[in-house]
This record gives C-alpha cells, structure tokens and sequence, in this order.
C-alpha cells in the first residue's frame, strides 16, 4: 500500500481540506498521512474563520510523519502565509518526496479568500519549484499568470506562463467555464485536453481537493500522469453525479461511489 501525505487545512464539515483528501487517498487504495496547517471553520455555506498552525508546530507534524513512515507522494492544499509556505518548503528540501501535487488554493467556493496577498509572491518563489503537478483553478491561474483566461488558448498561454515558476507540470482546471469544464495540461512539453461535461449539481464542495488527491494517489502508484489527471476527474465526475444532498449550501461529493457500488450500497 502506498503512503500519501496531505498538508492542509480543516474542514469540519468534512467535504474539503484535509478531510477530502484523506477520503480521497482511501477511496484509490492508499494509506491517507496528514499535516494541518490551518484550523478552518466552514461548512457546506461557506467560511467563517481560520486559525493557522504556528510554523514550529508543522514542521514538527512534517518531522513526525517522515521521521517514522515512508511517503510516497505529498498533496499540498491550504497554505495561507508566507511562514507556512517557508517551512513546508524547507521541510520539502529536507525529505526531497518523490511525487509534490500542490493544489494552489487561494479562494474557497464560497468566494471566501485563503491566500493572504502577502503570500503570493512565496508561493511562486518557493513553493511552486517543488511541484511534479500544479492544479490551479481558471481564477488561481489569471493570479499566477498576471492575465485573463477567456478561451482554450488563454488557459494554455498561461500554464506555459505558470511553468515558468518551476513547476513540472501545470493543470489549469476548466471547472468556471460555462459551456464544459474541460482540463488543459501542460506536462513541460505538450499540452493535453481533458474533456468534461457539467453536472447540475450543487455537490461541489472540495472539488479541487479531491481531484489533486486523487491524481497523487495515483501517481504514487506510478500510473502515467496524463492517465492519472484522466482518472482523477473521472473520480470527481462520478462523485459529484452521485453526491448524496449533504448540507444546506454546496455539499461534497461522493467520495466513496466506487466502493459503495461494488459492495452494494
């Protein structure tokens, strides 16, 4: 069984964060690890409140983890300030993981901002460098590219834009689009398209949480990375088509469709 590691924010209501992703690295067969860098209060309606983790408390949840357990891939969600961006960074130098998905989460689905703006310009310098796959939103992406994203050509300007930072791969995610919500993936070399239909759903809580987990999970299984971006958001289609209605604003999806269908549930 493969390790995954989530750093990231809570979420009470158990649709996003740190909670999405650990049902994510279970639903595809891995053993979820967890580092918290932010206590949030929201819930299917939105935020109200977080608290960050001091700097010394991660790095010694990071020590914990990798001083004991072999980790095969990290996911790398919630990081709202510059010092939990420089410690995760120098933790991630200091265990060099194999596999880095960092999922740049600025603003919630409610709308709420979760990157401080101070916070930009390390996230870019620091942290970015570390990532084998970068997921940003179309929002999250115009903040990285400096630009407006209107079309298929916007959204593959500015990955190759974003690459720049030093990631390997960027995955600007077409969830805001009206008409689809297809993927653009730029692997260093070619971009490739990742089709998608839009589900009426209001199941939409940790969308983004759950599909970088689950193409973590995947890689650490040491599945190809365009067949793992296939995957992920086939998981996330299928969860959110078959979400239960859970919470009286955006509820999560169904992270464990699969594994209820074939037990029968």
């Amino acid at each position: 069984m493969k390790h995954v590691l989530s750093i990231a924010g809570t979420d009470p209501s158990g649709g996003a964060g740190a909670a999405a992703d650990c049902k994510t690295f279970c639903a595809h067969g891995c053993f979820a690890l967890n580092v918290i860098t932010a206590v949030v209060s929201q819930n299917t309606q939105g935020v109200r409140d977080y608290m960050d983790v001091s700097p010394e408390l991660i790095a010694s949840q990071i020590d914990a983890v990798f001083e004991d357990i072999s980790v095969d891939a990290v996911k790398i969600g919630m990081v709202s300030v510059p010092e939990t961006i420089r410690v995760i960074a120098a933790k991630l130098l200091q265990y060099k993981p194999d596999i880095v998905v960092i999922d740049p989460v600025m603003v919630a689905t409610s709308g709420h901002r979760l990157l401080a703006p101070e916070a930009e310009k390390e996230l870019k310098e620091v942290l970015l460098p570390w990532a084998t796959v970068l997921t940003p939103n179309i929002p999250e992406a115009e903040v990285l590219a400096e630009m407006r994203i209107k079309n298929f050509g916007d959204m593959e300007k500015a990955a190759r834009k974003i690459a720049a930072f030093g990631s390997k791969a960027i995955l600007v995610k077409g969830g805001h689009r009206a008409d689809d919500t297809t993927d653009i993936l730029f692997d260093g070399k070619e971009i490739h398209y990742f089709k998608g239909k839009r589900v009426e759903s209001t199941s939409t809580h940790g969308t983004g949480c759950s599909l970088s987990s689950a193409i973590a999970s995947d890689l650490a299984k040491g599945m190809p990375l365009v067949e793992a971006v296939r995957e992920a958001k086939r998981y996330v289609f299928d969860g959110i088509s078959h979400a239960e209605p859970i919470g009286k604003g955006h509820g999560p999806i169904h992270h464990f469709y699969e594994l209820y269908k074939r037990a029968g549930i």
